[in-house]
């Protein structure tokens, strides 16, 4: 889970200096690594994410999804994330 987290940390700061990049200076040396950076980043969330042992196919799918993919699945895998849904639902259900 810490490789997810850290690979989520690089994607996201990555994009963000790409689009800052983009939109002022246009250096060159930071389109030449950075891209690359961002690219083993969001291969490493997408694996990371596979890897990890309480992945459903839910978090899997989250992790492929560009820029959030990494949190996404990084908020599907909190542990009490599963159990606030599940007592959400449960209380829902005898309201009704």
């Amino acid at each position: 889970m810490r490789l997810l987290r850290v690979a989520t940390a690089v994607e996201t700061v990555s994009l963000a200096v790409l689009l800052a990049n983009l939109l002022t200076v246009h250096a060159e040396v930071i389109t030449t690594y950075g891209g690359p950076v961002h690219g083993v980043a969001y291969m490493t969330v997408i694996v990371a994410a596979s890897l990890s042992p309480s992945a459903t196919s839910a978090v899997r799918s989250r992790a492929f999804v560009p820029v959030i993919g990494g949190l996404l699945a990084l908020r599907a895998l909190r542990p009490h994330a599963h159990a606030h849904a599940h007592a959400h639902a449960h209380a829902h259900a005898q309201k009704g």
